[in-house]
């Protein structure tokens, strides 16, 4: 019996042993968690509630965005900053007060890099495949019929209907650093001018950096490659039929067959729209159907809409990361941020645009 007492006693002892080598272990383990929150700010906005038992849940990330698309409101807003290398920030941060401080072209990031030498060409062809212009101050127009040709560094003061022309059959033109303007009231269609660029070739173009103003429709194409370029200034006229002249920064007719991309531009139409005020960026399908263009991370403003979309048919058409100014309406345009937009057509995508205060700007409706 004696024997029995001695053998209870001693599980007895090492249970109690047991418990408390566990009671220390989960204490121990305790101690190893999250340290006690700070005090709380008051109104801070991710304080926990009345009666909380602990810190606000963490809201899942983002996923990042497959090309051509863009992080979710949510994200931190981007720098205004461009990084090294880039053509410019995605969508500047809410409340951007002009498109130089935030990233965008002005004068101080477009037109020529250096010193100018005059050449007073008249209206000029060129016709010798390869030629670089560079470093020129040409007091005429550019009309180019070979291939390859460069322009770059350079000014151009036309009184032609255009700055620079290239004819159908030629390709590989490149407009580079150039400052494109002309005088108000000495164009030859009844005093104005009509096209800075025009790309009348069966290939694609690039304009870039470069400080565009007075035409009526300062890039006019099909086709073509438009980046880091400020569009502005552009001055209204009547034409020779007394008719006032239809004005755009960006102009393109469809029917084209290869890409047209419009891609960290600042575009503006500060003219009235009882003055032949039409858009921004102008996608018409006046000599075919439009697709296959990209407007992406544009700073647009003016004209009777900013954006006609390409109307109905139009296919592939990507707008995207764009930014609408109120700086000559509340509505960026006269009538309205945008229209002719085709949301049932093939490839269309409208997303991540919005105004320069942060608001939202939905597609509109289809025609």
């Amino acid at each position: 019996m004696a024997h029995h007492r001695k053998r209870l006693a001693a599980w007895l002892l090492a249970g109690l042993v047991l418990v408390t080598v566990i009671t220390l272990y989960q204490a121990q383990q305790t101690g190893r968690g999250e340290p006690a929150a700070a005090p709380c700010p008051q109104g801070a906005p991710d304080c926990p509630g009345p009666g909380s038992t602990g810190p606000p849940p963490t809201p899942a990330p983002s996923p990042d965005p497959s090309p051509g698309e863009t992080a979710s409101s949510t994200s931190a807003p981007p720098s205004a900053t461009p990084p090294p290398g880039s053509s410019g920030p995605p969508t500047p941060s809410p409340g951007c007060p002009s498109p130089g401080a935030c990233g965008f072209p002005d004068e101080s990031t477009t037109g020529p890099r250096g010193g100018l030498e005059r050449h007073d060409t008249g209206d000029m062809s060129v016709k010798t495949d390869g030629t670089v212009i560079k470093g020129w101050d040409i007091r005429g127009s550019l009309d180019v019929y070979a291939n390859d040709v460069t322009v770059i560094d350079s000014r151009i003061t036309s009184t032609n209907w255009w700055g620079i022309n290239l004819r159908p059959g030629f390709s590989g033109l490149k407009v580079l650093h150039t400052t494109i303007t002309a005088i108000p009231g000495k164009g030859p269609d009844n005093g104005g001018v009509n096209y800075a660029v025009s790309n009348m070739g069966g290939s694609s173009i690039e304009v870039g950096w470069c400080d565009i103003s007075v035409f009526g429709n300062a890039l006019s194409m099909g086709q073509g490659d438009l980046h880091d370029n400020y569009v502005h200034d552009i001055v209204a006229f009547r034409n020779k039929t007394g008719e006032w002249q239809h004005t755009d920064a960006v102009i393109s007719g469809g029917g084209n067959k290869g890409r047209l991309t419009v891609r960290h531009n600042t575009l503006l139409n500060p003219v009235r729209v009882d003055q032949g005020a039409t858009a921004a960026v102008g996608l018409f399908a006046d000599t075919g159907v439009v697709s296959s263009v990209v407007v992406e991370r544009n700073w647009l403003a003016g004209g009777a809409y900013s954006l006609y979309g390409g109307g109905p048919g139009a296919t592939g058409i990507k707008v995207t990361d764009n930014v609408f100014s109120t700086e000559y309406h509340a509505t960026a345009g006269a009538y309205g941020t945008a229209t002719a937009w085709n949301a049932g057509g093939a490839g269309n995508v409208w997303s991540g645009n919005r105004m320069a205060d942060g608001r939202a700007v939905p597609p509109p409706a289809s025609p």
